[in-house]
């Protein structure tokens, strides 16, 4: 088994891919740590709990972390995601209490014991980087825990929540930019599972409709739903579940190594991940700070990790 932390800003996408990540038998779920994203922190701690729950994992441990970006406001993305997050399902409520410790807190625990015993984590963000850059910035030597980090963020040149940035990277770009700094500084083996993979692993309805059996199974059926209603669609993504899948099935994504850096000033390009393809002897002559060198997702094979997410969470 893989173990794995999911750090999450739990709106409906983030709920596929704890579904996976809690059900998947090749993973290891050590903890979930929560930031404010999708919709607010209190919001992000309850959807995460009541999904874990709906999995069947309530010993998975569950940290709140930071409630707002390092330095920008919060910009939630409740049309998305609904006034809860979840979809406005309506779905039974958790009654558990999230883990004491603040999510640095218990990120730093359980990195700190993997590296102790050698059984590396793998981290997944799938939210703003706010927890992550200051677990790397404040506890640095918990890096010795990590396998690697597969961060659903960025792009290489397309946006949501702007022209030019991806929600998650444009939310705290500030964060991301430490992130990507300490990737390179200690070494961190990195993938980018950006916007340009993220919206091709489609569910049909009918794939949807046809999860039953199981909390599980009908939580995540309805989320596909609610998402085609809102967008009136024949299916919807699975979207931060693709990263998931990548970590199960790492041959079903296409990858290309590229220097990677976050604009952090640009009135119209705050929050881009700057994607460098130019020949390695022009990059090497840039006269600005070396980038983090990062595995940047260029294909995935859409069908496969479909089925992947529908087999595990039915």
């Amino acid at each position: 088994m893989k173990p794995v932390i999911l750090d999450v800003d739990t709106g409906v996408d983030d709920a596929c891919a704890l579904l996976l990540a809690a059900r998947h038998p090749d993973l290891d779920l050590k903890a979930v740590t929560c930031v404010g994203g999708n919709v607010g922190i209190d919001d992000v701690v309850r959807n995460t709990l009541t999904v874990l729950e709906a999995a069947g994992r309530p010993d998975v441990p569950v940290a709140r972390g930071a409630a707002v970006p390092l330095i920008q406001p919060v910009h939630a993305a409740r049309h998305v995601h609904g006034e809860d997050g979840l979809g406005d399902l309506d779905w039974p409520r958790s009654t558990r209490s999230p883990d004491p410790r603040h999510a640095v807190e218990l990120l730093r625990d359980v990195l700190r014991d993997a590296a102790a015993t050698g059984e590396l984590v793998t981290l997944v963000p799938l939210a703003p980087m706010t927890n992550i850059a200051l677990l790397l910035r404040t506890y640095p030597d918990a890096a010795r825990g990590l396998r690697e980090i597969v961060f659903m963020g960025g792009a290489a040149g397309i946006g949501n929540a702007t022209a030019a940035a991806e929600f998650n990277i444009w939310s705290d770009p500030g964060a991301a930019a430490i992130v990507l700094a300490a990737v390179r500084e200690l070494e961190i083996p990195t993938t980018m599972y950006g916007l340009d993979v993220f919206h091709d692993v489609v569910v049909t309805l009918d794939q949807a409709r046809a999860l039953s059996g199981s909390q599980s199974a009908e939580l995540a059926g309805q989320l596909i739903i609610k998402r085609s209603e809102r967008y009136q669609s024949d299916g919807a993504g699975i979207g931060d579940g693709g990263a998931v899948c990548a970590v199960i099935d790492p041959a079903g994504l296409t990858t290309q190594e590229y220097p990677v850096r976050v604009e952090l000033s640009g009135e119209w390009s705050r929050g881009r991940t700057i994607v460098d393809t130019r020949p390695a002897i022009d990059v090497a002559h840039d006269p600005r700070a070396p980038a983090a060198t990062v595995r940047v997702a260029t294909a995935v094979d859409g069908k496969r990790y479909a089925e992947l997410w529908l087999a595990t969470v039915s």
